[in-house]
């Protein structure tokens, strides 16, 4: 409740003027049907913004002032989804879509089924979390696990509702998945202003969708032309049976959602649906790539269940690959981040599906024998999924006498250290630490959440140090604090910053060998293959001083990681970077952990679902595991319990159908105290 001190008239206009502006957002941005004009909108809308100025109590996250109230933030925090969002497969034939369709049936059994098709816009996959009915927190697919809280950036997107159009069905508390994209006259006009700015434009609507999302200024996204259109809803303790209906909810709530949906009965419907599509692609104002079928039901999606990172009841139904013919001016190496060494096409530009096309991706060393392709062969270029670009063919009949076929060059083109291919892989790497293209990717896994997990080194912190030549490497993390002064006088910086950095810093060489050795980039050792290695290994010596042979005689260390170490040891560059890591403090011993038998949590298995608010997931895995308990990836009959935190998704569905024993955050750190003070 607003003060006492604000009149209750005023507190009734705002209100009212709430009302009256997400009504015609809604109208304008969903429904594309505006009732009042532009002129009219501003009136109300400075009329709102005055009356909040004079009583700032009043104000609220989900008035429509707030769109862009937002301040310029350095990184974006991490968002850990509730469910997964899971990658769809790909089928590209008619005969793909048809094995998809047997193999739905097979898992189904007798039952029978429905398809849901859908438009695949061409744009960027986005989570929505609503409690209340009021838009709490949005973010980037990421992973698929965890996403960048961009909550502020996704606000001045106006199709996207800040507060929901009423309760429907006890829908308060939910998640709406959907894309952000641009229409391509918008994209057209904005890249248009860019040129008459001086400034370099886009190269393609769903690049410029993605990199404005990501920036950090939500001032400037808001004056690009982002729309968003909802697929997706989930709720908690609601009863949800269809997609399709679901959809139709989602239009309810006051999401914009495509009005080419389709319920299909056969496989022959959704081949219909899609050949439909692939003709009239065109007379659509935005891009898509193709057509995504799922089953309707979602007991049966449920029952479907996902494999890897895919589910089974779904599949995106790609077109065919736009082409064109152009010639190959020659092949240049780019370095990826993290070393893999990647032959790219120079193109005489070329328009191929919507955009103009100089360079595209050569794979690999392999993919141009393959093909056959020599530096100045006129070439087919296609967009794979009508995105990225690459060469797919060449037209012998044009090749000039004496050419010669590209040999891959021996040395990396940014550092000029050697590179290699390891055995049974195609790709050539860099494994230099300090290889001038990898600097930026080496740091920010370095600093990554489950590595040395340094809060505030986020991507545009990283960027702007090595930018600015503060680090030229992560061992220069450790003697920035001789640089404080600097930081400090950095814009958008200051002490308060500049101290939670360097602190966060120190505070790093507390972690474990373990984190130390996933931390410096090895090449296939993750968090999991890095926790094995310093269990067999329990030094930093011990390590860089074994054998190919000691290292393939562990369990789960193969041929690939073993050469994978010795590799990167046998680098000067690395060796001189550990050797600095180590004088700098870092953990670079195993330290012996006591496991206990004598708490009520030993021999118990535990699963972990939702957000924790005290600790991360992986130190609460810890944590049990001192105390003498496992923790479980999935639950089954075989869990004792299931520990519970906010946006808990299927884990604890199927823990409550299991009947068991759930305990809400409050509840485990009660019991994680009590055990150990044992």
């Amino acid at each position: 409740m607003p003060p006492h001190s604000v009149p209750s008239s005023v507190v009734q206009r705002v209100e009212s003027l709430r009302r009256q502006l997400r009504e015609h957002d809604y109208r304008y941005y969903v429904l594309a049907q505006p009732t009042i004009s532009d002129e009219e909108y501003d009136r109300l809308m400075r009329e709102l913004l005055e009356l909040e100025k004079s009583y700032p109590s009043l104000v609220t996250p989900d008035s429509p002032t707030q769109r862009v109230g937002g301040q310029p933030t350095k990184e974006f925090p991490t968002v850990t989804h509730a469910v997964p969002m899971l990658s769809l497969s790909n089928a590209y034939t008619e005969e793909e879509v048809r094995d998809f369709d047997r193999r739905v049936r097979s898992l189904l059994g007798n039952e029978t089924f429905r398809y849901v098709c859908e438009l695949k816009f061409d744009g960027v996959a986005i989570s929505l979390v609503y409690r209340e009915g009021v838009l709490w927190c949005g973010a980037t697919r990421g992973d698929g696990v965890q996403g960048d809280d961009i909550t502020q950036n996704l606000k001045t997107i106006r199709s996207i509702p800040l507060r929901v159009i009423g309760s429907k069905k006890g829908l308060m508390n939910f998640e709406v998945r959907g894309e952000v994209f641009m229409e391509r006259e918008d994209f057209r006009r904005m890249n248009e202003e860019r040129e008459s700015a001086g400034e370099k434009p886009f190269i393609n609507p769903r690049n410029s969708a993605a990199g404005t999302l990501k920036l950090q200024d939500p001032k400037i996204v808001a004056s690009r032309p982002l729309k968003f259109v909802a697929y997706y809803l989930r709720a908690d303790g609601v009863a949800l049976k269809s997609h399709y209906e679901n959809l139709q909810l989602l239009k309810e709530l006051g999401f914009p959602v495509s009005p080419h949906i389709r319920r299909c009965s056969t496989v022959l419907d959704v081949i219909e649906f899609w050949k439909e599509w692939e003709e009239k692609r065109d007379a659509l104002p935005n891009d898509i790539d193709g057509v995504v079928v799922k089953v309707d039901s979602l007991a049966q999606q449920e029952r479907l269940g996902a494999i890897a990172k895919s589910p089974r009841w779904a599949i995106a139904f790609k077109f065919a690959s736009r082409k064109a013919t152009t010639r190959l001016k020659g092949i240049t190496l780019q370095v990826g981040r993290v070393g893999t060494i990647t032959p790219v096409a120079e193109l005489e530009p070329v328009f191929v599906g919507g955009t103009t096309v100089s360079r595209a991706t050569l794979h690999n060393e392999d993919y141009i024998r393959e093909l056959d392709i020599y530096p100045g062969d006129v070439v087919v270029v296609e967009k794979g999924g009508d995105v990225i670009p690459k060469v797919s063919g060449v037209v012998l009949e044009h090749r000039a006498s004496g050419s010669k076929p590209f040999a891959m060059p021996k040395t990396c083109p940014a550092c000029g250290s050697k590179i290699f291919r390891p055995a049974g892989e195609a790709n050539y790497y860099c494994e230099n630490g300090e290889c001038p293209a990898q600097i930026k990717g080496r740091i920010e896994h370095f600093a990554h959440r489950g590595a040395m997990d340094i809060e505030g080194l986020g991507e545009a912190v990283v960027d702007q140090l090595v930018e600015l030549g503060f680090i030229k490497n992560y061992a220069d993390l450790y003697e920035l604090h001789k640089k404080r002064d600097q930081l400090v006088d950095l814009e958008r910086w200051g002490e308060k910053s500049v101290e939670n950095l360097l602190n966060a810093i120190e505070k790093s060489k507390e972690k474990p060998f373990w984190r130390v050795l996933f931390a410096i980039g090895i090449r296939h050792v993750g968090a999991g293959m890095a926790q094995l290695v310093a269990a067999s290994f329990p030094s930093m010596k011990k390590l860089m001083e074994a054998t190919r042979e000691e290292l393939e005689s562990v369990q789960g260390i193969g041929p690939r990681i073993a050469e994978s170490i010795i590799r990167f040891f046998a680098d000067k560059h690395n060796r001189k970077l550990v050797e600095r890591l180590k004088k700098a403090g870092l953990k670079m011993e195993e330290q012996h952990i006591c496991v206990r038998t004598d708490t009520p949590f030993a021999g118990k298995t535990f699963v972990l679902t939702g957000t924790l608010s005290a600790m991360t997931r992986h130190e609460a895995k810890e944590r049990i595991e001192q105390l003498g308990g496992k923790v479980a990836s999935s639950v089954s009959s075989k869990t004792d319990y299931v520990v519970v935190g906010e946006e808990a998704g299927s884990k604890l569905t199927k823990a409550r159908e299991l009947g068991i024993e759930t305990l809400d955050e409050g509840r485990f750190l009660a019991l994680l105290g009590q055990a150990e003070n044992v």
